[in-house]
């Protein structure tokens, strides 16, 4: 039996990711997207045409492409910010991504400024998720390179970075969590972390999440209740997940890459009946599309030069209470929220470091 964290954790990570909708690229595709540039972190393949399909200009009635140059110089803006510390930049670029780049441009004779967006918050749908694995980024200042196990990418921007370990070394997450601080250090390849969102750390049974410069004390677990209870009689959606086969076409692509795993390709690969781990429980939680870009765009802030994301907790208290925030009772009042409840909520003990309130953590509601 292989006990390399390849075939104990990366592989099952890759098979149910591309069940939760993440379409898989090959380390070489995802190389030629990217202009075949090692030191390139963002896939110019797919944001371009991405950046041209679903961004409008609409003006008086009239709804127009964005203009070529537009196109470009929005692309150009997002890919050559100058670096200004990784947690200083990281946030340049998130506000970036929230709010959309103005650019001007003429309609009939008008010249407006128009915002472009790189990415459709409010319809998941309309984005676009890919990953891959051994991505190979060069070092600062070298033709080094580190490789990263998975990234995740919406519209070609490189959201979020995995690191896999084998449960049977000694202390997988600490060694998973050191190996994403080295990386993101400014002579190793700080260019990838300017654009993630979401860091992961998985072994299996053991998993941990935190954001671009958390320190490894900070790293969190998360918790979510009956996320892979059976009903009486039928799976989970997870337990469905894990258990259903890859495609032949996607099992050719995963296993070209990862051959030396197996001589001969295992037919029921994906329908072995496995138990779900925590890794599993981890990246169902908050890797789906959907909840990544609500936990991306809803749940992470700046504060003093650090970056936050919820921890369990503050994301259902902060969703409780934007529900009730919402809720009208029959006659038409809203419902009230006792005025001591910021102080009762936990108080996150890693990187937020701060009560929850709506306010701070759901500030984009």
């Amino acid at each position: 039996m292989d006990f390399t964290e390849d075939a104990i954790s990366q592989l099952p990570a890759l098979h149910l990711l591309q069940k939760l909708g993440w379409q898989y690229l090959t380390p070489d595709e995802a190389l030629d997207l990217r202009g075949g540039k090692l030191s390139n972190v963002l896939l110019d393949g797919i944001l371009i045409p991405w950046l041209r399909e679903h961004n409008r200009v609409k003006f008086k009635g009239w709804e127009l492409p964005f203009a070529e140059g537009n196109i470009l110089s929005a692309f150009q803006a997002l890919k050559e910010i100058p670096f200004d510390g990784l947690v200083r930049t990281n946030e340049k670029i998130y506000d970036l991504l929230c709010l959309g780049k103005s650019l001007q441009q003429s309609v009939d004779g008008d010249a407006k400024s128009f915002t472009l967006h790189y990415i459709d918050w409010e319809n998941p749908k309309n984005n676009v998720f890919h990953v891959t694995e051994e991505f190979a980024v060069e070092r600062v200042g070298s033709h080094q390179t580190r490789r990263p196990d998975i990234v995740l990418f919406v519209n070609g921007i490189p959201f979020c970075v995995i690191e896999c370990k084998s449960p049977h070394i000694k202390d997988p997450i600490r060694d998973a969590v050191s190996q994403q601080l080295r990386n993101q250090k400014d002579d190793e390849i700080p260019h990838l972390f300017l654009y993630s969102q979401l860091l992961l750390v998985l072994s299996k049974n053991e998993a941990k999440y935190a954001t671009t410069g958390t320190p490894a004390k900070f790293w969190a677990v998360w918790r979510e209740d009956n996320i892979d209870t059976a009903g009486a009689k039928n799976l989970s959606p997870l337990q469905e997940l894990v258990n259903i086969p890859l495609t032949d076409d996607q099992v050719d692509k995963l296993f070209s890459e990862n051959e030396w795993l197996v001589r001969d390709k295992p037919p029921e690969y994906g329908t072995l009946k496995r138990q779900v781990t925590e890794q599993d429980r981890t990246l169902y939680a908050l890797c789906r599309p959907e909840r990544l870009l609500e936990f991306s765009y809803r749940f992470i802030l700046f504060d003093a030069g650090v970056k936050k994301i919820a921890r369990y907790q503050q994301y259902f208290a902060v969703k409780k209470i934007m529900d009730r925030i919402r809720t009208r009772e029959i006659d038409g009042r809203r419902r009230g929220i006792v005025a001591s409840t910021a102080r009762a909520m936990p108080k996150c003990a890693g990187c937020c470091r701060m009560p929850v309130t709506s306010v701070s953590l759901a500030r984009r509601s």
